[in-house]
């Protein structure tokens, strides 16, 4: 295939989609503490993307003639230019950081450190240090005979510095690690008159230095902040004597101590602690060291306290009830069943306008119906306090079936997922641990219900993992259906994570990795052919990630024949629209909002004959080759005109919608008329009226 150069670097997309989330911190018409929010995660985003994106790129370094093939350029040009970025969004954060304490000043709100405290206050302080936070400090003195203590990943810590103003003296440092797995990062002090007053843990522990090393000689004291990322690959060892699960264990103890990739520390260090730290974690200046503010690990300041009133944070947006759906809290006894409401229609859920609740009531029913014989379930990330799982334990508990297919590879929830698996293994249920070679990221389940002496199947297909915490702002759609064309396609999907050799055949489905990039291609095929015939033809496609060459290029040349085609991509987009002669038919914008935008769909003109498909996939080599992915055609015409009203709504966004393009400049979509649109309340709104 021609290779187009016409793309955006993935991983410049992505700090490009992290500055998104950074935008919003800074927007002032967020409000207050939601902004503090958004500074929260974009910390624990970039994190992430240290942990796994450059840490990968960091690996590639020993081999840079075969990396540059795939990235167009060895990796250390590209560290060097995400090194770039990050430090201008670092300066970029560390200026919208000192405007919200100006605006929660405003707001009589004040993040105060140990330096600006009143007497009454460091009563306080003290008495809260020595009965909460001393009995959780160890700190760890460093000197040239011992060894540098083991830096957890992410985790905040203050190296000290007991210092002396004679130079005939040798100043002590030490290392501790600021507490914050069993206490708030945020202290918040009695209030005065009408003020409130916030003080960070690091900043208690820092008024308390003498406490803590009060069997030591010093003058003065200095504590800066320092955070230390590391590799979050998870490396299988081939031992083939060890199960799955045991390889998985092995490679999560083993991710706690990656190679390191990036140290951020407090751009105010003073030399000889900063020159300590590289020689004991042994970095150089060439690896990624982020000079910073004070604070680190702004991941934290998503639980930011909210001490101002509830105009200091978006307003509440209760999940509404799907009209034609029962609930376990308000059902009438005469009340039709799920199972007798799905044998009639399909039915759309959109979270998180709709209640993720419908999905645990119907998994309740069909754990006590005296019909149901067998739930069968994907797992890729559940709740912390499931009850998703808490239903299939009772169905269980009943005399069902369950099986349940649970991905161990999912990053980042690899012990949970183990933990989930054991705990269904103990009460009985079959656990398939994904399929050897493929991560399973289908979102499915099908419960088999004998009715009248046949089995009789009921469906869900969905975009988003079954979690009912994500499900609160996440967006996503579920279809439940009992149309056996569908139906019966899942219960081939099922039995090929059962018997990875029957791969199935499907006529409705498309299923990753064998069928999905074909079909997905042939779909864009019939666009250009329609488009060269001077036909309508257009694409309408809402997604997380789109980074698929090939698929772009197939994209290129649709917009080259006409194609008209719409993109909402959150993430990374490595397409670049607009581009004369090349995708100038193409137009592709991200939302960043209140919400995160999680669902994914796809409209295919076709001649008229629209194809409307939800799908669990993204648009990326590894999703369409590496997992096992599902997407659903919609076939009913009312929900087909649900999907479409509400991808209407999200492209009419000018208040949250930024331009996609290759200036990756993020710039606002405000030149749609004079009508303000924030897409993702005028969607909640359409869900207030009953769509029947």
């Amino acid at each position: 295939m021609k290779k187009i150069s016409v793309l955006n670097n993935r991983e410049l997309s992505w700090l490009s989609f992290n500055e998104r989330v950074l935008q919003e911190a800074e927007d002032k018409t967020v409000p207050l503490i939601e902004r503090i929010k958004f500074l929260g995660i974009f910390s624990n985003n970039r994190d992430e993307f240290f942990r796994v994106r450059v840490a990968a790129l960091k690996r590639a370094v020993k081999f840079p003639k075969k990396a540059a093939e795939f990235i167009g350029e060895t990796p250390e040009q590209l560290l060097h230019k995400i090194q770039k970025v990050v430090i201008d969004q670092q300066i970029q954060f560390d200026t919208i950081y000192q405007d919200i304490l100006g605006e929660l000043a405003k707001n009589n709100i004040f993040i105060i450190n140990e330096k600006q405290i009143s007497v009454k206050q460091s009563v306080f302080i003290k008495q809260f240090f020595r009965e909460n936070v001393m009995p959780s400090l160890f700190p760890i003195m460093l000197d040239n005979s011992s060894q540098f203590p083991y830096l957890k990943d992410r985790s905040g810590y203050l190296i000290v510095k007991l210092g002396h103003n004679s130079k005939a003296k040798k100043n002590k440092y030490s290392i501790l690690e600021v507490p914050t797995d069993n206490i708030s990062r945020f202290v918040v002090l009695p209030k005065e008159k009408d003020k409130n007053y916030v003080i960070l843990l690091d900043d208690v522990i820092r008024f308390c230095l003498d406490d803590v090393f009060n069997n030591f000689e010093y003058d003065y004291t200095e504590a800066y902040n320092i955070k230390l990322t590391r590799d979050a690959e998870i490396d299988m060892d081939n031992d083939l004597s060890k199960s799955f699960v045991e390889k998985i264990s092995k490679g999560l103890k083993a991710r706690k101590k990656g190679q390191p990739v990036r140290l951020v520390y407090d751009s105010e260090i003073a030399t000889d602690m900063l020159t300590l730290l590289m020689r004991k974690i042994k970095l150089r200046k060439a690896d990624n060291l982020i000079p910073g503010g004070r604070y680190h690990n702004f991941k934290d300041f998503i639980s930011f306290p909210n001490i101002g009133g509830p105009n200091l944070k978006y307003a509440p947006t209760p999940a509404l009830k799907h009209p034609e759906l029962p609930t376990s809290q308000s059902r009438p006894k005469d009340q039709p069943s799920f199972f007798k409401i799905l044998k009639q229609k399909d039915v759309l859920l959109t979270f998180p306008y709709q209640s993720y609740d419908h999905i645990i009531d119907l998994l309740r029913e069909a754990s006590i119906d005296p019909k149901v014989e067998t739930i069968q379930i994907t797992l890729y990330r559940v709740a912390k306090n499931s009850n998703v799982v808490k239903a299939l334990i009772n169905a269980i508990k009943n005399g069902k079936q369950v099986i349940a297919v649970i991905e161990l590879q999912a990053r980042f929830d690899e012990e949970a997922n183990i933990f989930w698996a054991n705990k269904l293994q103990e009460e009985g249920a079959k656990i398939i641990y994904g399929v050897p070679g493929l991560k399973v990221h289908s979102k499915l389940f099908l419960i088999s219900r004998k009715e009248d002496r046949k089995i009789i199947y009921y469906g869900y297909i969905g975009t988003g993992n079954f979690n009912g915490d994500t499900a609160r702002v996440y967006t996503d759609h579920g279809l439940l259906t009992a149309d056996n064309r569908i139906t019966e396609e899942i219960a081939k999907v099922f039995t090929f994570y059962l018997n990875n050799l029957k791969t199935g055949a499907y006529k409705h489905l498309i299923v990753s990795p064998f069928f999905m990039r074909k079909q997905i291609l042939q779909l864009v095929d019939v666009e250009i052919k329609n488009a060269k015939n001077k036909k309508p033809a257009a694409i309408f496609l809402k997604l997380n990630n789109l980074v698929d060459t090939e698929i772009i290029n197939k994209f290129y040349e649709a917009s080259m024949a006409g194609v008209k085609i719409k993109l909402i991509v959150r993430g990374m987009c490595s397409l670049v629209a607009g581009v004369k002669g090349l995708s100038e038919n193409i137009e592709a914008i991200s939302i960043i909002d209140k919400f995160l935008e999680h669902s994914r769909v796809c409209i295919f003109h076709n001649g008229g004959n629209e194809k409307y498909y939800l799908t669990s996939a993204d648009w990326m080599a590894r999703n369409f080759d590496q997992r096992s992915e599902v997407a659903v055609p919609i076939y009913d015409s009312t929900i087909q005109k649900q999907i479409k009203t509400i991808l209407n709504i999200l492209w009419l966004d000018n208040t949250k919608a930024r331009i996609l393009d290759s200036k990756q400049k993020n710039e606002y979509r405000n030149n749609l008329g004079k009508n303000k649109v924030r897409a993702q309340m005028e969607i909640y709104n359409y869900f207030k009226i009953p769509q029947i």
